[in-house]
């Protein structure tokens, strides 16, 4: 199940706060970059983000969950309602994310 264009624009309304949240189509999915850094995506209408301490930390009862077939596993993020929230999980997980890889 591919997700769907209005989810998008739920999650991207609640993080139109932060500066520099941008997003990527793939695959019927969307991947989610923070200050040019992949944080995570949109999988089955379904946030997720990669299992950075500091998301493990914030996120102590959230569930991993694959975001499709073969792939890593991805914390689900419940607490998509609270925009505060979701601005103090992207900055904490900034500095613990892999620089960019430069597009040959």
């Amino acid at each position: 199940m591919a997700s769907s264009k209005e989810y998008l624009d739920f999650m991207l309304e609640q993080l139109s706060e932060m500066e520099d949240v941008t997003y990527r189509a793939m695959m019927g999915e969307y991947i989610i970059y923070y200050r040019g850094k992949v944080v995570g995506g949109i999988y089955d209408d379904r946030f997720l983000v990669k299992p950075t301490k500091s998301a493990v930390a914030m996120m102590p009862n959230a569930g991993a969950e694959l975001p499709y077939e073969g792939a890593k596993e991805m914390l689900l993020v419940d607490n998509v309602d609270n925009k505060d929230f979701l601005r103090g999980l992207l900055e904490a997980m900034y500095e613990e994310l892999p620089a960019a890889k430069k597009k040959k």
